[in-house]
C-alpha cells in the first residue's frame, strides 16, 4: 500500500511540475496525412480544430491503470449477472430488448484521478476520439520524467479494431467477415469529429474492410438487406447519439437492428447494459451486487471507485436539494455534459427541470488539475482518462484536458493528451 501511495503522489507531482510540450506538431500532421491519404489533412486539422490535442502528456501511476482495468472487468462481470439484466430492463425502452449477441464496439470508460485512486465517472457506447488518440501517440517526444510519450497498444491498433468488428460481426451469428463498414452519424460532414470518422474509414480499408460513412437517412431497407447510398452495408459502426434509435431520421436503421439485417455496434441493448446513467445506481451499491452473486473482490473494486449514485424521484428530492452542494445530477440518457449540473452551481429553476426529469445524482467526485503551459503561462487544466474498450479488452488509453464543465475540446492549450506511465 504505502508503494502505492508513492507511485499515486509521483504522478501527482509529474502533472503539476512537468511544463514539458511533448508534441511533435510536425509528426503530427505528417502522421494524420499518412493515415488519411490525404495530403494536407494535418494541416487543416489544425486550423479547423486549433484545441483538439494538447502539447502535454498526462502522468498516471501503472497501479491507478491496473485499477482501471479491473473495473472495467468488474462492471462487465456485474453486467452479465441475470439479475443486473433485468433490474435494468425495468428502465430499459423497448428496443433495447434483444441481445443479438454484440459487445459494443469502442466503448469509453471515463476516469477521474484522486489522490485514493481512479473514480469511475461514467461508461460511453459513443466514445470518440479513438483514431484521432491513436494518432497523437505516435507524435511524442520525450520528456523530463523520462518518458518518450510512447502507448505500448497504439501499434496494435488498426489490427485490433479490426478484430473488435470482425468479431462483433461473429457474434451476431455472422460467418466469414464483413464486407462493408458504414460510419454513422447524424449529418457526418457538420460534426466536430468528423475528422475522425475520415481515420476510421482509412483504417478499416488500410486492413481490407470496405468503409462508407453515412448520414443514418441515407440508408434504404430490401430485399432483408440495408443499403446506403446503393452500397450494401454488413455492419453500422454507430456514433448516433440517439441511443435507443427513436428519433424519425433512424427509423431505417431501427428496423434492421430490429430485424437482423445488419451488425449494429454499439446498439441499444448495449446501452442499455451499460451506458444508461441510471445503471450507475446499481453499480455503486455493494449490497445489491453481493446479494445478486457478484464476488467479493469485485464488488470491493466498484464499491472503492464508483461515487455513489442515486435515482432522482418525488421521495428524495427534498433530501437531495439539500445535500446538492455535494452532489452531480446528469440526465438518465445523456452523453458527455449535455444538461448536466453541479449541484453547488444549481438554481431552483434549473433544479425543478432536474426534478421533474430523468436525473440521476451522483457523488461530486471533482477532477485533478494538470499544470500545462500556453502561450508562456502556466495554467491549470482538468483531467479525465478515457479507456477505449472491447468486450473488456484495453485498446488504448487517452486523457482530455479542458476547463469548465464540459470536455468539448474548444480550450486553449487542452485537448486529446496521451496517458503516460510513472
Amino acid at each position: 500500500m504505502q508503494d502505492k501511495s508513492k507511485a499515486l503522489q509521483a504522478a501527482l507531482r509529474a502533472n503539476s511540475v512537468c511544463s514539458c510540450i511533448t508534441l511533435d506538431r510536425d509528426m503530427l500532421e505528417a502522421t494524420l496525412n499518412s493515415q488519411t491519404g490525404r495530403e494536407g489533412f494535418g494541416e487543416q486539422l489544425a486550423i479547423s480544430h486549433p484545441h483538439l490535442f494538447a502539447n502535454s502528456p498526462v502522468f498516471i501511476a501503472p497501479e491507478t491503470v491496473t485499477m482501471m482495468v479491473r473495473v472495467v472487468t468488474a462492471v462487465e462481470t456485474a453486467a452479465a449477472l441475470a439479475q443486473y439484466g433485468e433490474a435494468v430492463q425495468k428502465w430499459a425502452p423497448p428496443s433495447s430488448a434483444p441481445d443479438l449477441g454484440p459487445a459494443g464496439a469502442l466503448m469509453g470508460y471515463d476516469f477521474h484521478l484522486s489522490e485514493s485512486g481512479p473514480v469511475l465517472i461514467e461508461i460511453n457506447t459513443n466514445a470518440g476520439g479513438a483514431f484521432l488518440n491513436a494518432a497523437l501517440a505516435r507524435a511524442q517526444r520525450a520528456c523530463c520524467f523520462g518518458s518518450d510519450g510512447s502507448n505500448g497498444s497504439v501499434e496494435d491498433f488498426g489490427p485490433a479494431i479490426a478484430r473488435m468488428f470482425r468479431s462483433e460481426w461473429l457474434r451476431q451469428g455472422r460467418t466469414g467477415t464483413p464486407n462493408m463498414i458504414a460510419i454513422v452519424d447524424d449529418a457526418p460532414l457538420d460534426q466536430h469529429l468528423y475528422p475522425e470518422f475520415l481515420l476510421a474509414k482509412a483504417a478499416l480499408e488500410r486492413q481490407g474492410i470496405s468503409a462508407v460513412i453515412a448520414d443514418p437517412t441515407a440508408f434504404e431497407a430490401s430485399g432483408g438487406e440495408l443499403f446506403a447510398d446503393g452500397c450494401k452495408i454488413d455492419l453500422v459502426y454507430n456514433r448516433l447519439v440517439d441511443f435507443t434509435l427513436e428519433e424519425p431520421d433512424h427509423s431505417v436503421l431501427k428496423d434492421a437492428y430490429l430485424n437482423n439485417l445488419a451488425v449494429v455496434t454499439p446498439n441499444p441493448y448495449v446501452h442499455a447494459m451499460l451506458a444508461d446513467k441510471r445503471n450507475l445506481s446499481l453499480l455503486s451499491d455493494p449490497a445489491l451486487l453481493t446479494r445478486w452473486g457478484l464476488a467479493k473482490e469485485q464488488t470491493e473494486v466498484l464499491a472503492t471507485t464508483i461515487p455513489a449514485t442515486t435515482l432522482v424521484t418525488p421521495d428524495n428530492a427534498a433530501s437531495l436539494w439539500a445535500e446538492r452542494r455535494h452532489l452531480f445530477f446528469k440526465p438518465a440518457q445523456g452523453y458527455g455534459s449535455k444538461a448536466a449540473y453541479r449541484g453547488a452551481k444549481l438554481t431552483r429553476s434549473v433544479w425543478s427541470q432536474i426534478r421533474d426529469g430523468d436525473y440521476i445524482a451522483q457523488q461530486y467526485a471533482p477532477p485533478s488539475l494538470r499544470k500545462v503551459k500556453y502561450d508562456g503561462e502556466a495554467v491549470d487544466l482538468k483531467v479525465d482518462v478515457r479507456l477505449y474498450t472491447y468486450a473488456g479488452s484495453v485498446l488504448l488509453k487517452a486523457a482530455r484536458l479542458y476547463r469548465g464543465q464540459t470536455t468539448n475540446m474548444r480550450t486553449p492549450g487542452g485537448g486529446f493528451a496521451p496517458v503516460l506511465e510513472v
